[in-house]
């Protein structure tokens, strides 16, 4: 097996973390994907980085050695793509996203707008991940989430804005008792089986067992899944319900619905370095954003009657 970046940046993530668990997080990667990687690059460099013990994962002297060559394996790595991208024809832009329904249509209004440059878009399920890229110079915007409790904290480099605030609805099989209800309190779902998307690093799924603990009760989440395919199927099978963005899009068999009162929310944020080619940009930046959000939510009916009922919700803010 040949060494990879993306080892060299999982042996960094551990170290840094001191945890398989948090680093699988930071990267985007399940824990079993992560300890696989790790012991891949362990059979190849001939012995153990990490040893676990009651702090976490602790270097090993071979693993103390790597680490130092690693760091600096990506810094030179990182200072060759910045030069690189000051030399091409081109100018290359390079936007972060976590929610892809925004970033993507973001990303295709702003190429259209600035006209000849290099667009790239990087997309992570982890917001936390997107944030360190945007610290580090590795990206010059990003469109992520946060949540109640959970805010992002602009640094004096970054500029942050809100596109939009958007309430958590649940989904649940059309078949299931409270189907027929327009919207549904928190508390009426405490009996049941919900099938959630892993820990972002970000805030989620703390924030909602946060408010299902504000509802008295703890939620049972035997489900941890990544993708929605499975999790639509878990719903329409009537083997579990799941907490969803509110413009999520219906499929046979499911029913999406407003939670009363709206106890749990998530804000679309757009991130820009000050210092960065969309700095002078930000406020396309955002009005792309929140034109993104907005045709994505005209496939999402319950959001659009959600919307329409309540005209006046907590508004898009500065950070």
């Amino acid at each position: 097996m040949d060494l990879e970046i993306r080892h060299l940046r999982a042996v960094c993530a551990i170290a840094d973390t001191g945890s398989l668990t948090k680093a699988a997080v930071l990267l985007g990667l399940s824990q079993p994907a992560l300890t696989a990687q790790l012991q891949r690059v362990e059979r190849e460099l001939g012995g153990p980085l990490f040893t676990r013990g009651r702090r976490g994962a602790e270097l090993t002297r071979l693993g103390e050695f790597v680490l130092s060559r690693a760091r600096a394996t990506l810094l030179n790595i990182d200072e060759l793509k910045r030069v690189a991208a000051h030399v091409g024809d081109k100018r290359v832009i390079r936007l972060g996203g976590a929610m892809g329904s925004v970033a993507v249509g973001q990303a295709h209004r702003l190429n259209a707008y600035l006209g000849d440059i290099d667009m790239r878009l990087q997309m992570e399920y982890s917001p936390r991940l997107l944030w360190e890229l945007l610290i580090a110079g590795r990206l010059d915007a990003l469109t992520t989430v946060d949540y109640p409790g959970y805010e992002v904290q602009p640094t004096s480099g970054v500029v942050c804005e809100v596109i939009e605030i958007e309430p958590v609805f649940v989904a649940l099989s059309s078949d299931h008792p409270l189907a027929d209800r327009s919207e549904i309190a928190l508390s009426a779902l405490a009996g049941e089986t919900w099938a959630l998307t892993p820990s972002d690093g970000a805030g989620w799924p703390d924030c909602f067992h946060a408010a299902c603990q504000q509802a008295g009760f703890m939620a049972r989440v035997p489900y941890t899944i990544a993708s929605r395919s499975p999790i639509r199927d878990l719903i329409i099978q009537g083997q579990a319900i799941s907490a969803c963005q509110a413009v999520f899009e219906p499929a046979p068999g499911i029913v999406v619905r407003p939670l009363t009162g709206s106890p749990v929310v998530m804000r679309h944020l757009v991130a820009c370095r000050r210092d960065g080619p969309l700095a002078p940009h930000l406020a396309e930046l955002v009005r792309f954003g929140r034109e993104a959000h907005h045709d994505y939510a005209q496939r999402a009916p319950a959001f659009l009657t959600w919307k329409a009922a309540n005209r006046n919700p907590r508004s898009p803010e500065t950070v």
